[in-house]
């Protein structure tokens, strides 16, 4: 089935982006609002778009906690392990 942007951009397999909602795959008619993120998702709605911004900011968030978490745990490890004491860390290197 061939859509209106395969004649503006060539044949293709995947679907283009500006095919439908990146969040709720609802086809993106032509003389129909359609609601930008980051450059290349396109959504049907505000409500949807705003999902997909929200879900990011709470990804991005764990991501920092996470990293900060092994960054706190790292500089622990290392304050104990120049105290003397027996540091056993997640890492096994096998040679």
């Amino acid at each position: 089935m061939a859509s209106h942007y395969n004649s503006f951009f060539g044949s293709q397999e995947e679907p283009h982006f500006l095919e439908s909602c990146s969040l709720c795959r609802k086809h993106l008619a032509l003389n129909s609002d359609i609601f930008m993120y980051r450059g290349d998702k396109a959504f049907c709605s505000k409500e949807c778009r705003e999902e997909q911004i929200e879900s990011d900011e709470a990804k991005e968030k764990r991501l920092r906690l996470s990293a900060r978490s092994l960054r706190k745990k790292s500089s622990e490890a290392a304050k104990d392990s120049a105290a003397g004491k027996t540091v056993r860390t997640g890492t096994l290197v096998v040679a």
